[in-house]
Order: structure tokens, then C-alpha cells, then sequence
């Protein structure tokens, strides 16, 4: 496989570092002056040359190979991927029964760690809510298992096929900040469901609680299979890092949860990858709905976790008929109306515009400083105080407006008015960018409801539900915070983790 080339390297340094809010022309050298870390448990480690590695176990000198890491926890990504790769021949000998072991163990844990991993997550990212991280961990029971790989048979004349879900082996994983315990648990829940093992690259924003959780499960499954490293991380994680495994033997598959950088990097990479890229869900609201319905769903869906899922409502088309009516619905469920003097207070907060421009800039970034931050944070950059309670801040804001247009993932709502469903339709397809993620309307217009699903040919499309719907909560379907809309696989599951072998026995075994 080829190397990653530099400009790619580039892109994903400075993204990270831009999510990371450091400022500066990215190093692709490594830091040859690492200074001591501080682990989950709070230790001191020393460097990497000090002979001690990450996990606090004895190491070697620099130059020579360092010894294995424990329960899955490693500095070294080759020696992560061969004890990953060790893992998966193991587990294939446990066979399906094992799998299933492991699913169980890793939803248990996760229900029960619960609370106290929800707040370890949130005391490293400092972004989204405590109670809703709380329920995404405790939603990893409704994660699909090994019963989503049923395989497909054919009986003719010449015969019997039968085609099965086969896994790839070891596959390497990016997960976001916004999501880093879960997202690392249903991957592993689904991937283990198809027979892999996995070693994950987490967000240097959120590797700590990852290491964590990542331990715990590794302990749970050697006590029970015997099997020690069947999930494995990288700690910390790196750019050197992140391309030791996008090259390594071993690795069959990428799957990666985050910004364009990194997606670009790994479609790169020459191995077949699995990216889940950027989205900005537009929502229309067309009158013939229950207004009231249609507020208190997307207060549900935007409010959510201050905003940081991908799937998350991030601006609202209303027809000129009901916008008034829409936005008291909206004040009724307890959101917060902003001026038109407050949005650009925090217009000019939540947004880094070119130097002697204001929010009219045409390319403005979104300030992290405000991601995910609770809405009493983006109210006093407006300029107010909020009720006790307050979930989520809205106000009206033209089309081109920067928070209808960028993905800010702040519980902030613009409301955008539309004279026609039409124009709604054309304004929310631009607002989506053609990323193809996840759109919402809120009608009874069946017509209406596949105007816009032919418009924008979104991933996930939910129609009067909030955005959690589409994962299960509140609609129909399953869970996986990893949904990949660039490489087409949609909302992930076992099946997505598997390859299709089939197996043809010729002119036997028919039995009639």
C-alpha cells in the first residue's frame, strides 16, 4: 500500500489541531521531546524513551522494541495490531457463542459504568450534557449483534449455495470527541458481532476516557474467554499513530468517525475504508403537521447532547403560513427566542471571520470555544440571562446566515422563513452541502415528503420525529453512532463489518 501523502498528512494534523483549538502549521515530524503524560488513573508516565512505556509496565530503551501493552492499552500501533490480530484467531476459535459473550459483556458494562463514565467523558471534552451521555451509553443494549447475520441460501437442480458473512480480521477505527465512549462501544459490539478485532486511533480531545473503557472491557472478556486484547487503543493517540495502522499488515479495514481531513486521509489509504463525514440536517416545516408536534421534536433532536449529534437538527424551513405559530410552539416547549441584536452578538461569538469582516463573511469557521457548550454559555455571549431549564436557544436568520450553513453543534436554532415548499426544499438542500447525511420534515404532505427525499437523498430521513428517530429512539431501527453517508453504507451494523463468502456444494445435498 502506498504511503498517505503529505498533503493529506497536513489536512488531518490541522484539523485536529483547529478541533483542538491550537493555532499553527502542523509538524509532521514526531515530537521528539514528548514530555511526561498523566494516564486516566492520574499517574505520571514517563517519555517513551525512558524505558517505561504508557501502561506503566517496564519497557526498553529507545531504539529497541517495547514490551506489549495490557488489556488491550498500547503505545506502540504494530505491536497494537499484532496483539489485535492474535485476539481475532482467538475469537474464531471461541466461535459465534463467544461473540455473543463479548457483545453482553461490553452492553453490560456499559449500562452499569454508565454515570460514571458519562462524566469521565465529560470532564476530558468539556462538551454536550451529562444526562444524555449518560442514556447514549445506556442505549448500547439496542446495538444489533451476531442475529443480523443470517446467512442467504439457494437449493436448485445443480445443487446447494450458501452465501455467509465472513469478517475481515483486524480493523482500525477513528472516533470522534463528540461521542467517544459510545461510539467506541458499538464498534466494537458490531464488529465482534462479525468476528473482527479492532484497534482504535481515538480524538486526542477524548483518548482518556476511551483508555479507560477500553481497559475495563479487556478486562471483563480475558476474565470470561481468556481473550485479551480483542479491542485495543493507541495511547496517546497520534498522527504516526493513525498511519502505522492505516499501513499495517494486518489491517483489512478502516472505519473512520470524523472531520473531511481525516475521511480523505483513509479513502486514501488503498485499503477499503468506512467513513462517516460531515452533515448540517436541514429541517421543513410545511403547516400541514401538528406545529406543536413539530416544535417539541425538534427542541428533542437539536437540544440533544447541546447539539453534537451528526444527526442533529441544525436549521429549520418554515412556510411563511405558520412561522409565526411555529416559533410560540417553540417558546411554549421552553426555548429561548434571541433578537435579531442577540444572534449577531452571538453570531460573532460562535464564529472566526476573516480579519476586518463580520457576519456577512461568506466563509466564516465555527469557534470550538462554543461547541457543544450549554445554552446559558451562548446566551451570555448574546447578552442575556435564560430560565432555569432552558434546553435551547432560536431566533429567525436569513438563508445564508453562518449558523444555517456551517455545522455549528451549539444548542442554537435558526429558523429560516420560506415562502413556498419549494423554496424550502432548494434552501435546505443547500444548507445540507450534498453530503447526503440526514434531513427531517414535518408534514402530512405525502407529496411534500418525497419532493424533498428525492431533493436531497439523505442517508437518514425522518418525517414528523425528532432526529432521534432515525436511531431508534422514538422510530423504528437500530443504533450505531457511526453512520456512514460518504462511503454509503448508511447507519452501521454487523453486516457492514463482514465480507460475503459463498460456499457451492454442485449437484448434492438437494433433498428434494
Amino acid at each position: 500500500m502506498s504511503a498517505l501523502n503529505e498533503t493529506l498528512i497536513r489536512e488531518v494534523v490541522a484539523e485536529v489541531l483547529q478541533r483542538l483549538g491550537v493555532v499553527g502549521e502542523p509538524s509532521l515530524q514526531p515530537d521528539t521531546q514528548q514530555k511526561a503524560k498523566i494516564d486516566t488513573g492520574g499517574r505520571t508516565t514517563a517519555p517513551q524513551d525512558s524505558g517505561v512505556s504508557s501502561c506503566g509496565c517496564p519497557g526498553s530503551i529507545s531504539g529497541s522494541k517495547r514490551l506489549r501493552g495490557r488489556y488491550g492499552v498500547f503505545a506502540d500501533a504494530e505491536e497494537a495490531c499484532a496483539a489485535a490480530h492474535e485476539a481475532y484467531l482467538q475469537l474464531s476459535a471461541a466461535g459465534v457463542a463467544g461473540r455473543q459473550k463479548v457483545i453482553q459483556l461490553v452492553k453490560n458494562i456499559c449500562w452499569d459504568r454508565a454515570q460514571e463514565w458519562a462524566r469521565l467523558e465529560l470532564e476530558e471534552t468539556r462538551i454536550g450534557r451529562l444526562d444524555h451521555k449518560i442514556e447514549k451509553l445506556k442505549s448500547q443494549r439496542s446495538v444489533p449483534g451476531v442475529e443480523f447475520l443470517q446467512p442467504y441460501g439457494l437449493s436448485g437442480d445443480h445443487g446447494i449455495t450458501l452465501e455467509e458473512f465472513a469478517p475481515f480480521g483486524v480493523i482500525a477505527a477513528v472516533t470522534p470527541s463528540t461521542h467517544s465512549i459510545p461510539t467506541l462501544a458499538c464498534n466494537i459490539i458490531t464488529m465482534v458481532a462479525a468476528g473482527n478485532a479492532v484497534v482504535f486511533n481515538a480524538h486526542p480531545g477524548a483518548y482518556r476516557c476511551a483508555v479507560t473503557a477500553v481497559r475495563t472491557f479487556n478486562q471483563a472478556i480475558h476474565q470470561a474467554l481468556g481473550i485479551e486484547n480483542l479491542a485495543c487503543i493507541i495511547e496517546p493517540p497520534t498522527l504516526e499513530s493513525f498511519q502505522a495502522l492505516a499501513r499495517n499488515e494486518h489491517v483489512r479495514l478502516l472505519c473512520v468517525t470524523g472531520g473531511p481531513g481525516v475521511v480523505k486521509a483513509a479513502m486514501a489509504s488503498g485499503k477499503r475504508a468506512i467513513c462517516a463525514g460531515p452533515g448540517n440536517p436541514p429541517v421543513l416545516v410545511d403547516g400541514t403537521s401538528d406545529l406543536d408536534r413539530a416544535a417539541r421534536c425538534v427542541i428533542e433532536g437539536a437540544a440533544y447532547d447541546n447539539n453534537l449529534l451528526c444527526i442533529g437538527e441544525k436549521e429549520v424551513f418554515v412556510l411563511d403560513s405558520c412561522f409565526d405559530r411555529f416559533f410560540a410552539a417553540l417558546e411554549r416547549h421552553g426555548a429561548v427566542r434571541l433578537t435579531e441584536a442577540q444572534i449577531e452578538r452571538l453570531t460573532r461569538a460562535a464564529f472566526v471571520f476573516p480579519q476586518a469582516q463580520g457576519a456577512g463573511c461568506p466563509h466564516p469557521t465555527v469557534n470550538r470555544e462554543l461547541v457543544g457548550k450549554d445554552p446559558e454559555v451562548l446566551a451570555q455571549a448574546a447578552g442575556i440571562k435564560l430560565p432555569a431549564g432552558t434546553q435551547l436557544l432560536f431566533g429567525e436568520t436569513p438563508p445564508d446566515h453562518p449558523f444555517v450553513l456551517e455545522e455549528q453543534m451549539m444548542p442554537f436554532l435558526p429558523v429560516v422563513r420560506v415562502r413556498t415548499v419549494e423554496e424550502g426544499i432548494e434552501a435546505a438542500k443547500r444548507a445540507e452541502h450534498g453530503y447526503k447525511h440526514s434531513a427531517m420534515i414535518h408534514s402530512l404532505d405525502v407529496a411534500h415528503m418525497t419532493a424533498m427525499a428525492r431533493a436531497l437523498e439523505t442517508t437518514l430521513f425522518v418525517k414528523n420525529g425528532s432526529c432521534l428517530a432515525g436511531l431508534g429512539n422514538g422510530g423504528e431501527g437500530y443504533l450505531n453512532f457511526s453512520i456512514a453517508t460518504t462511503t454509503g453504507e448508511g447507519i452501521c451494523n454487523p453486516r457492514t463489518f463482514t465480507r460475503v463468502r459463498r460456499c457451492v456444494m454442485v449437484d448434492q445435498l438437494r433433498i428434494f
